[in-house]
């Protein structure tokens, strides 16, 4: 598998765009020059989680596994969003949606049509923010195949790959292959072996900073927390936490959850974002903002609401400046 050394997001009509070899019609913003792996200063980046489109009506009728023919509200949460992180000035040096994009699983009714609705809302975020796709469960199924991974890398982009944005490394993972690779384990395998590859870079502090975006947690309070839907098991969210905790990787961030949670381990925060879409819990629609400083990673979660009408508070955007 090619993994692509750049941001990329579908577009559902033709243009002057990058055509990547296996995946169809992006439009691309390059981000791993030279330049971008050197530090030049404090940058903030948006995160958000499960537009997941079809859920809000499979679970106000209890039907998840069947329900979901209708998505009119959560495309309009997503276009809030997209006309939210528009605004922002400065602008974010990139978006990144931390899986469960639509909720119809593979194989299921109306999977084609969120995912064109899906596509057609990302398509008005700004140009000059880059969109960073990472894969959730629905969108691979809770037990992937090589046939689900594929056809998701055709429709999204790559299912694992690595970007540079200011000295900083990011590392985006198929948390799915962490959860139940049974039907896959050589797509596992891979995955493993390319991680390896990347966090020694990390190791040898070959960069500011090294950060992670996956769709399930690790953990969602603690890594000793008992297994759950929501979470790694404790196995391989060990090995794993160990693992990035000792290349140095200052963050994962999630979703999955649909409730803003996290916690630490040794010196990794594992920051579980809520949800853009269906709410399962307190929390409002809503995204996070990421600064990204010299020494540290300050990161806020703002309601769709608050970030539409009042944009960055004062002390992240004085973090920018001084930081």
């Amino acid at each position: 598998m090619i993994h692509l050394q750049f941001l990329c997001v579908p577009v559902p009509s033709t243009g002057n765009y990058c055509i990547p070899p296996q995946m169809g019609l992006f439009w691309t913003l390059p981000v791993n020059g030279v330049m971008e792996r050197e530090w030049k200063g404090p940058f903030y980046f948006i995160q958000g989680a499960d537009p997941q489109f079809g859920l809000m009506k499979a679970w106000s009728t209890g039907d998840c596994d069947n329900g979901g023919d209708e998505w009119g509200q959560e495309i309009r949460l997503t276009e809030q969003a997209v006309q939210a992180i528009n605004k922002l000035n400065p602008k974010p040096k990139f978006f990144v949606l931390c899986g469960d994009l639509i909720h119809a699983m593979p194989g299921s009714p109306w999977r084609k049509e969120q995912t064109q609705d899906l596509q057609h809302v990302l398509e008005k975020v700004d140009r000059e923010i880059p969109l960073v796709l990472v894969s959730g469960n629905h969108d691979l199924g809770n037990i992937p195949t090589a046939e689900t991974v594929e056809e998701y890398c055709r429709t999204w982009g790559d299912d694992y790959f690595s970007f540079w944005v200011g000295g900083v490394l990011f590392l985006v993972l198929n948390s799915q292959l962490l959860f139940d690779a049974s039907a896959c384990p050589a797509l596992k395998q891979a995955q493993d072996r390319w991680l390896d590859q990347q966090l020694s870079i990390a190791g040898q502090r070959r960069c500011q900073h090294a950060i992670v975006f996956q769709h399930i947690p690790l953990f969602l309070r603690s890594i000793d927390e008992d297994d759950d839907y929501f979470n790694l098991t404790k196995a391989v969210r060990k090995e794993m936490a160990d693992k990035l905790s000792k290349a140095g990787v200052k963050a994962v961030f999630s979703g999955h959850y649909h409730r803003n949670a996290g916690g630490t381990y040794q010196s990794l925060d594992m920051v579980v974002s809520s949800a853009i879409g269906c709410q399962l819990g307190t929390d409002t629609h809503g995204l996070r903002v990421v600064v990204v400083t010299a020494e540290k990673i300050v990161h806020r979660y703002y309601s769709l609401d608050e970030l539409s009408e009042k944009g960055l508070e004062d002390d992240l955007v004085g973090l920018m400046k001084t930081g």
